[in-house]
């Protein structure tokens, strides 16, 4: 694997993704848009700089790991575009679950979510990264693969071009593209209804880089020009404390976890279920969100991302 770059694709693509935040600023200015927050924007360029430095000591760690897994692989498989190509689209079908995980176990959301803690949306967004990703264990989905012969360097690279790509999905200065590439990839369209609050986006549109992963397991909903997305998470932080920003839903969790009312099960729920379950009630989850969208809207009953079949709910008369 001497061909693969030894400096992951990411360190490699700062300037690239500066230039990008240049451009998307000025047009922003020039479209009097209100796009950047000065304070924001430092935010998550922060996480990016000092999770950066961390983040080359993990990596190492990471690769460790896979290498430890390597030497039971089942095939010894010689370096190829081809087989890059193929690693690449089964590193994105993990990607895939292991996003959907991050946004359905309270566990992983804990880490994931302040990467969507910003109330704009554009590529300084993309930046905002977690430092607590190794806790959630998730990197042991990339196992598989090195086990089945994919040398670890190998998927280290395809993980890093994919979050290249995906820089370029966070901004709202593109618009539709055209219908085939909407249709296979991943595109800032799509992404925006990721990163909106609104019940109907709530948990959609998950893929990495191919979108036909969210057509093919019932995740997709297309981006509604009549409902614009709103961003930032349920419930909105109102600091720009960067500490605050990375743990606090860490936080939350342990105070939840470590309450003196509640029997194990509950204790679990709290770490395993998804975000906003409570063991009375109290909160939201997402699911329930939706479902108390639809009952105060019963017009909407059935859109992408809502449910038609709302217990209690009489449907709209058919027009």
């Amino acid at each position: 694997m001497q061909d693969l770059p030894q400096i992951p694709v990411t360190h490699l693509a700062i300037p690239v993704f500066a230039l990008g935040m240049l451009i998307e600023f000025a047009v922003s200015r020039i479209r009097n848009t209100a796009s950047y927050e000065t304070r924001d924007t430092l935010v998550s360029v922060s996480t990016a700089i000092v999770g950066s430095f961390g983040g080359l000591s993990v990596g190492a760690a990471y690769t460790g790991v896979l290498m430890f897994f390597y030497q039971y692989r089942a095939f010894d498989l010689e370096f190829s575009w081809g087989l890059l190509a193929i690693c690449f689209l089964l590193d994105d079908f993990k990607y895939y679950w292991m996003h959907r995980i991050e946004h359905r176990v309270r566990w992983a959301w804990a880490s994931h979510v302040n990467h969507h803690s910003s109330q704009h949306y554009n590529f300084s967004t993309a930046m905002r990264k977690t430092w607590t990703f190794p806790l959630t264990g998730l990197f042991l989905l990339s196992v598989p693969l090195v086990l089945f012969g994919f040398h670890p360097a190998m998927v280290a690279l395809c993980i890093g071009l994919n979050l290249v790509y995906q820089f370029f999905v966070h901004t709202q200065m593109i618009g539709k593209l055209p219908g085939w590439y909407e249709a296979i990839m991943n595109t800032p369209s799509h992404h925006r209804v990721h990163h909106a609050t609104n019940p109907k986006y709530l948990d959609a549109n998950y893929a990495g880089t191919f979108i036909v992963w969210d057509r093919m397991f019932g995740t997709f909903v297309p981006e509604d020009a009549a409902e614009p997305c709103d961003y930032g998470i349920v419930k909105n932080l109102d600091t720009f404390n960067i500490i605050t920003v990375i743990f606090h839903e860490w936080a939350a969790l342990l105070r939840d976890v470590t309450r003196r009312d509640l029997g194990f099960r509950d204790r679990l729920g709290y770490m395993f279920l998804p975000p906003g379950w409570s063991h009375d009630g109290s909160r939201q989850t997402t699911d329930m969100i939706k479902l108390q969208h639809v009952r105060s809207n019963p017009e909407v009953a059935g859109q992408p991302g809502l449910p038609s079949i709302v217990p209690g709910l009489q449907a709209p008369p058919a027009e």
